[in-house]
Order: C-alpha cells, then structure tokens, then sequence
C-alpha cells in the first residue's frame, strides 16, 4: 500500500508483484472449499499448517501470506504507490494567532496527471524548531469544515451530506469551521505535533452508485490490472499516498507518523498501518466489523449486515462469507499482529455495542502472541479496563462512557 510496505527491508507489495501481481497474487481456493473453524485462527499458523516459531518466519513468510489473505478475501488487491506528484495551493503562518502554520496540498492519486487528486491540509506548530510527529486524520466533512481558514479548497464531488434526501451543506462556503471537534488542532497542534488530514469522499465516495474515486479511475485506465479494492482499501491506500509527501516535507518527523481515523475510517486507519510500514503507530477509533472487531462474533454488526449495508466497501470475495464467516482464513486479530512491533491503540465506548468493544479487547489479547514472538511488550492486560483507564502498552486499549461517535 506504500505502494510498498516494509517487511524486513523488501517491500511487500514488491513482493506480492514477484509472486505473481499485485492483483492476484496467490491462488488461494474458493471460500467454499476453506476449512470452517469457529476458533480464531492461528495467526502463528500459516496457511498450508506449517507452524511459525521465529520473528524471520513471521516477517518473511506468515505476515506477507496474511496480507495476501486479506487482500483476496476480504479488502481486495490495491494499486502500487503512483509517482510523486504534488504541489503547495497556499502556506499560512497566521492561523490561530500565529500558533500554526497552514499548508494546503494537492496529490495526485495516479500516475497520470489528469487523474483524481486528494487535497492534504498539513497544520505544523510555530513554536517547534525541527521536525515533528505527525497525525493522519481522514474527515467525512471536507478538510474546510475542520478550520475557519478561507482558503482551504472545499470538495468539488461526492460529500458525507449528499447522500439522497440529505443537503450537500458541508460543500458549501458558509460550513467552513463549523466541525473543528472532529480534528481539533487547536488542542493537538500547539502542543507540538502535526496534524495531517484529508477528506475521505475526495479518494472514493462514501457511496456504492457513484463512481468518480480513485476506483473508478484505475477500473477505467489499468482494468487489465484486475484490482478488487473496496472503498475501505482506497481509503487506507490513501494514507499512504499522505506518506509519500509528508517524508519529502522538514518540518515532519517521518518517523513518527500515526494513522488515526474513526468508525470506517478506523477501518482504514489500521488496515493502512498494517501494509505501511512507515505508520509508526495506528489509532483506529471506534472501527467495529471489518476494523478491530472480530467477523466471528455474536455481538455488533455482523460481515453479512455490514456487506449488505456498504457493498463498496470491500472485495466482491467478502459477500461469500456472510453465511459462512467461519471459514474466514483469518480473523481481525491478524490485521493487528501485522503491525507488530509498531504500536496499536485501540479507542472504544462503552455503549458502541454496534463496534463490540469487549471483541475489539480479544483481538488484542490474540495478537499478543505474535507481539511476544518478534520481540515486542504486547498486551499489559488481562481483562478490559474499567472505563476511562488506558491500558498503557504497546497493544493498547481506551475505554469511554456513551455511544458511537
């Protein structure tokens, strides 16, 4: 998804191209002919049964083995990273009082310049000298809805409020600022981190009759290519595409990148950090069925609700577990273990049944594992916290009173 995630110095999409492509790069057997199993799968196993007892085998062989799982199945094959191309629309030091400076940055998304682009608003604080970690933030309002600066471009497509019935108000001029809470940089920023957002609409449309993202783009031009990608996969492909231009930028810690989203964004914040190395640590919020939560659960939102629900989302492959999510070769627990070493701090609430808090905390407790094998603290904890006390580890978990959202 870096157009090349890192797994022991060799990229893994550059892998997944040797082993045959990115868009198919295994052949793996139909979902009627995968083994059903009720337990979580081993993500020690690999698929043929073969057991991983080393951190090489983990790295070389089961972690890229799961992202191809992933990618067949679940969240479809995604384009390697287009070249560099990205150009500064304005640079603001005034904001806040002097406090930050504003950036507006425009990425093509394609290797064509014709192309669909996204607009990357960067928020650095004045009062840092050198570079600073950063935070990845998608919206679902438009980058303008998060500040009150007039120049910040305002989504010229699909928008989270032009769903049919509703108004397209946060398009318009006077919703500027009017959903700082969202990504507050006021509190982040002056505190001597960056913040990098961008308006999740903009990549793909949150929408399964339009068809003016990024997907449509590479189904039209590189059809050939066969990529399966959902909506969630452009969605996290996307925060690798911030990436590329915030390592080009100084005034940016590279090395501390943090991929933060909620609800479906958390989705693509942890599924971005688990095929991008330079994630440096995921915060997936709230991201339930599909994110941190288990498929084979009896609470929340189930594969079939979710697939029948947002069919854009995922690989056309995932419908074929909706009345057969036991045969899933994985489980959200592998995702995780992904990531490792690098940090996950999962964000939960207390009456988000629909996002199964409690299975969000076992999918920690079964990544664990992989944690311990390559060398990593994992999960400090048992059994969930009481509300509001942060399980401080490097698998981490928060709780909080009320609701989704």
């Amino acid at each position: 998804m870096h157009g090349c995630s890192m797994v022991r110095g060799l990229p893994m999409m550059c892998i997944l191209i040797l082993l045959g492509g990115c868009a198919a790069p295994v052949s793996f057997p139909p979902v009627d002919q995968l083994p059903v199993s009720a337990e979580l799968p081993d993500p020690l196993v690999m698929f043929d049964g073969t057991p991983v007892r080393t951190s090489e085998q983990w790295f070389a062989g089961r972690r890229v083995e799961l992202g191809e799982l992933f990618q067949h199945y679940m969240y479809g094959t995604m384009p390697p990273a287009p070249p560099l191309r990205a150009s500064v629309a304005f640079e603001d030091a005034s904001y806040l009082d002097g406090q930050v400076t504003l950036r507006e940055v425009t990425i093509g998304l394609t290797p064509d310049a014709d192309g669909p682009t996204m607009h990357l608003l960067v928020a650095t604080p004045n009062h840092v000298d050198g570079p600073v970690p950063c935070f990845i933030v998608p919206n679902n309002g438009g980058n303008h809805a998060m500040v009150t600066s007039e120049q910040v471009a305002i989504p010229a497509g699909w928008t989270a409020r032009s769903r049919p019935g509703q108004e397209a108000e946060d398009s318009a001029a006077p919703q500027r600022g009017h959903r700082p809470g969202r990504c507050p940089i006021d509190f982040i920023v002056p505190r001597g981190y960056a913040v990098a957002m961008f308006y999740y609409g903009e990549v793909e449309p949150d929408d399964p009759t339009k068809t003016g993202g990024v997907r449509g783009w590479y189904a039209e031009h590189h059809g050939d290519a066969g990529y399966t990608w959902g909506a969630v996969a452009a969605w996290a492909w996307a925060f690798s595409r911030a990436v590329d231009w915030l390592e080009t930028d100084a005034r940016i810690d590279s090395s501390k990148i943090v991929s933060v989203g909620q609800s479906r964004n958390g989705k693509a914040a942890l599924l971005a950090a688990a095929f991008d190395e330079r994630i440096a640590i995921a915060i997936p919020s709230q991201s339930g069925c599909a994110g941190a939560g288990p498929s084979r659960n009896n609470v929340g939102e189930t594969v079939a609700q979710i697939n029948g629900n947002f069919p854009h989302w995922f690989s056309p492959e995932f419908t074929a577990f909706n009345d057969q999510v036991e045969r899933l070769p994985f489980d959200q627990h592998c995702l995780i273990a992904m990531v490792a070493p690098r940090p996950v701090l999962l964000s939960c609430a207390e009456r988000d049944l629909w996002a199964n808090p409690e299975g969000q905390f076992r999918m920690l407790q079964a990544a664990d594992k992989v944690y311990r094998l390559v060398g990593a603290e994992g999960l400090a904890a048992d059994a969930m916290p009481p509300l509001e006390h942060l399980v401080d580890s490097t698998l981490g978990y928060w709780i909080r009173p009320g609701r989704h959202g």
